[in-house]
């Protein structure tokens, strides 16, 4: 940083649309007045939540988001999600022309399969990595991997055939991008991380993952309360793979409408769409689906039926979901899926079960770095506050001890 600093007080550079705005406001003066030009400033087209008019809007914007949240920005940090933006993306994918690929160019790295295949097998070791210790733990990692490594490489030289394999794989690790913002509760950089993620994977045809992208934007809506969004995001992930659907994206993807519709209370419509989810999976064939969706499986479905059968106060049946929701190889996943229990069996009125199981969630996730499973165990909290009983009280004592519930009581820092 002193470098760059001394770069800009000797003239050799300026500084860029990341560093542009953040002086103006330091010095409380115009980008005139610090002798910046108007093309450098642009963080307001950093901040708008918009889907990607071209290939090379995607790459421009995709960079710019890259390096302004690895030098934590905090307006991006703290920007909130745009529920126009869900709609906007979802349906300008689903009637998009035929997918293009960026003019050639003349400049820049020569890109191969080989340079494809690095990003691949470096984004599968992050994942694994958020899917052990959460989102927070190796999200600035990912980003300064991208910004540093991949950026150069969607700017450089490539043949179509390459150009599609470099999309989809830098969408997906676009996606994991998203999902670990998520996961942190950066909700705003999440969704901006979902569009230029699907905008990615359209232009590299990759419609199966463009629909699973889908499928992460409804889960996040559901998340933040937007229910009716959530299921209309499902649905359109639905539709838009049709001719490509597997079946196991066919259970996720009406999984994840059923998350939304048991929020909303329509029982009827939520049990239909476990039904097809489970139809759906019955049917699959590991060999024909997609390395990436290879973790949905009946554990999964399990512990979405499980929140599903929370949310419309059918106690009985989340518990018998969420018995059945336990990996044993996906931490994050099993301390929802425990968390999920725990509050069952408080709304069933077992308070001393609920509390067992709960503190079974906080061994579980004690390596976790990530807001959302804070969250999970701050509503449980909420509503353990309305059971006045020696055993709650026992039970806050020994949480007491666990940085998740330190987290979710605003004790400590992620």
């Amino acid at each position: 940083m002193k470098r760059r600093i001394a770069s800009w007080e000797n003239g050799h550079s300026t500084p860029d649309d990341f560093y542009g705005p953040l002086l103006c406001e330091a010095f409380a003066a115009s980008a005139a007045e610090l002798g910046l030009s108007h093309g450098e400033l642009k963080d307001a087209a950093l901040l708008d939540a918009a889907y990607p008019a071209s290939p090379d809007d995607a790459i421009r914007t995709v960079g710019q988001l890259w390096r302004a949240d690895l030098n934590q920005y905090d307006p991006l940090l703290t920007a909130e999600p745009s529920e126009p933006a869900w709609s906007e993306a979802s349906l300008r994918w689903l009637v998009a022309p035929e997918p293009g690929i960026p003019r050639p160019r003349t400049e820049g790295v020569r890109v191969g399969l080989g340079d494809v295949a690095a990003i691949k097998t470096t984004a599968d070791m992050f994942a694994q990595l958020d899917d052990q210790f959460g989102g927070d733990h190796a999200r600035h990692s990912v980003i300064q991997y991208l910004n540093n490594d991949v950026a150069p490489l969607l700017r450089g030289r490539y043949t179509e055939q390459v150009g599609r394999a470099l999309f989809s794989t830098v969408a997906e690790a676009t996606l994991l991008a998203g999902w670990m913002s998520y996961d942190a509760c950066h909700h705003g950089l999440a969704q901006r991380y979902f569009l230029q993620a699907l905008r990615l994977a359209q232009d590299a045809n990759d419609r199966r993952l463009a629909g699973s992208i889908l499928s992460a934007m409804s889960h996040q809506a559901t998340f933040l309360g937007r229910y009716t969004q959530a299921a209309t995001l499902a649905r359109a992930a639905l539709m838009g793979i049709s001719p490509v659907a597997t079946p196991t994206l066919r259970a996720q993807f009406h999984a994840m409408e059923a998350r939304a519709l048991a929020r909303t209370g329509d029982v009827a419509a939520c049990e239909a769409a476990l039904s097809a989810a489970t139809k759906a999976l019955e049917s699959r064939n590991n060999e024909d689906e997609p390395e990436w969706i290879s973790y949905f499986d009946e554990a999964e479905l399990a512990a979405e039926a499980a929140h599903c059968f929370r949310d419309v106060n059918s106690a009985r049946r989340a518990v018998a979901h969420a018995e059945n929701a336990m990996s044993g190889s996906h931490v994050r996943s099993d301390f929802f899926a425990t968390m999920v229990l725990a509050d069952a069996h408080l709304r069933a009125g077992d308070v001393e079960e609920a509390c067992r199981v709960a503190l079974d969630a906080l061994d579980l996730g004690e390596q976790l770095k990530s807001a959302r499973c804070a969250s999970y165990l701050a509503e449980f909290t909420q509503s353990l506050s309305q059971v006045r009983s020696a055993v709650a009280d026992d039970f806050r004592g020994q949480a007491a001890e666990h940085r998740l519930w330190q987290m979710a009581n605003g004790l400590s820092g992620p």
